[in-house]
């Protein structure tokens, strides 16, 4: 299906002739393709879509849950207890639904398939760029976090494992935080972070996934059946303002943030439609409330006042249960960690190959001598910021506040966007978006057909193994 470009020039970004090549190398920018006649395009639709709507459901319910649960029992407690914090994501929850949906509304009429191609195409390339950059601080940011959550559990662990008393410093080198994050991160974390493809991590993935669950199944027991030794702080009943409420909203973005990969799935669908997808997310978003609303509210009814931000910390060290909890967590991390640097450093070659020029048929030394550059500097620039900001509550304020532009912000530019746009009819039937007065859009190649839009085979590649996993 022939595609349309949005404020782009063809000798801007080049073209390809090797279409292959292009999809193979990690690091290839947003580049314009080669127009596709009909029947190629209707073969490569037919052939896109293998996911169905009970799978779909499953992988953005995987995408949703993470990490960030951990400090769901803090939000409670910023918030202002468990009436504040439950009214807050029933009220967000609407917004974060409506973007998702809006999102699959504008990467249908567009015929894009990632979040930023799709900002791209109804957005145009200033917002587009905004739109990557934001992807690879997100992602930077939370790099950071993971590796502040492995030294969380690490510490918690080594001090029973050492037989070391409960808030006691480390009383040797080989037990102190910064040396075991960094020994952990070096061991595993890189080597995992340098190849080129994701495939691999499916089944560790898979079992983070069962470590997230496991994770919250005990925050609830442990509320139901509380140790003896654990006892609650103040429970807050009411928030003290309002602002305090809102507050706690950069953690609820950062859970529930998983619209840049909602493109792609909503792509990968057998039947990407609309109202099919409101189904989707809808199912989706209610199962993963269930998951944050159960540890969030146990999570806080427990510690009350006094819980940490990462609320596995708040328990004894000496809990198998909960140790067992802490290393599903540290495995979770282990494997999230190189995913999301693999999407950021896939944005961040693209930006860097646009703004050089350089184009996208190079040769594979070449690829990755820069590949193995991005990849130490990304792990070395997080892993110091990790080793002195030790407290995640303070990164996820960061990164909540960047998971809301992808919920809030962009969602909203091109729900205003395809408002303010003409549909006009595109090839098979379908309709297509097209800004009002802008002449860009009625550019036409050399054969006669309109030039498609930039696509970012990067990003693509991304999603599409983000999907596999």
């Amino acid at each position: 299906m022939a595609q349309v470009s949005i404020n782009n020039d063809l000798g801007e970004w080049g073209l390809s002739t090797d279409s292959g090549e292009r999809a193979r190398l990690l690091q290839s920018p947003c580049v314009d393709t080669a127009p596709k006649s009909e029947g190629e395009a209707s073969l490569e639709s037919l052939g896109r879509g293998t996911t169905s709507t009970i799978g779909a459901i499953f992988i953005v319910v995987n995408a949703c849950l993470g990490a960030g649960l951990l400090n769901f029992p803090a939000a409670f407690s910023t918030a202002g207890g468990v009436a504040a914090g439950i009214t807050l994501q029933m009220g967000m929850l609407v917004f974060i639904i409506s973007g998702l949906v809006i999102l699959a509304y504008c990467s249908q009429a567009s015929n894009e398939r990632t979040y930023q191609e799709v900002v791209w195409a109804v957005c145009g390339k200033l917002t587009g760029v905004l739109c990557e950059v934001t992807i690879a601080i997100y992602t930077f940011g939370t790099c950071i976090a993971f590796l502040i959550i492995i030294g969380d559990q690490q510490d918690k662990i080594i001090a029973v494992m050492a037989k070391e008393p409960e808030g006691a410093g480390s009383s040797s080198w080989y037990t102190d935080r910064k040396f075991t994050i960094s020994l952990t991160a070096f061991l595993f974390i890189l080597p995992l972070s340098i190849p080129r493809e994701i495939g691999f991590q499916k089944y560790a993935s898979f079992l983070s996934v069962v470590g997230t669950w496991y994770v919250t199944a005990i925050i609830i027991i442990k509320y139901i059946w509380p140790d003896k030794e654990m006892t609650p702080g103040d429970i807050l009943t009411r928030p003290a303002s309002w602002v305090a409420v809102f507050n706690a909203m950069p953690t609820i973005c950062f859970g529930f943030q998983c619209h840049v990969s909602s493109v792609p799935v909503f792509n990968s669908m057998r039947q990407p439609k609309v109202k099919t997808w409101g189904g989707v997310v809808t199912a989706a978003m209610v199962i993963a409330l269930a998951v944050y609303m159960g540890t969030g509210i146990c999570g806080f009814l427990t510690f009350g006042a006094a819980v940490d931000p990462d609320v596995l910390l708040s328990y004894p060290s000496e809990d198998m249960a909960v140790a067992v909890a802490r290393a599903f967590i540290i495995l979770s991390v282990l494997t999230s960690y190189p995913i999301l640097h693999f999407c950021g450093r896939a944005v961040i070659e693209g930006l860097w190959l646009r703004y050089q020029g350089m184009p996208v048929e190079e040769d594979v030394g070449r690829e990755r001598r820069r590949r193995v550059l991005q990849t130490l500097v990304w792990f070395l620039l997080t892993l110091l910021l990790a080793l002195f900001i030790p407290d995640i509550g303070k990164v996820i304020s960061v990164i909540g506040g960047l998971a809301a532009c992808f919920i809030f912000v962009f969602p909203g530019i091109r729900l205003v966007q395809p408002i303010t746009a003409q549909r006009v009819p595109g090839s098979g039937g379908s309709t297509r978006i097209q800004k009002s007065g802008d002449p860009s859009f009625r550019h036409k190649s050399a054969t006669g057909s309109p030039r498609s839009a930039p696509t970012c085979p990067a990003m693509s590649s991304a999603c599409t193994q983000l999907i596999s996993l």
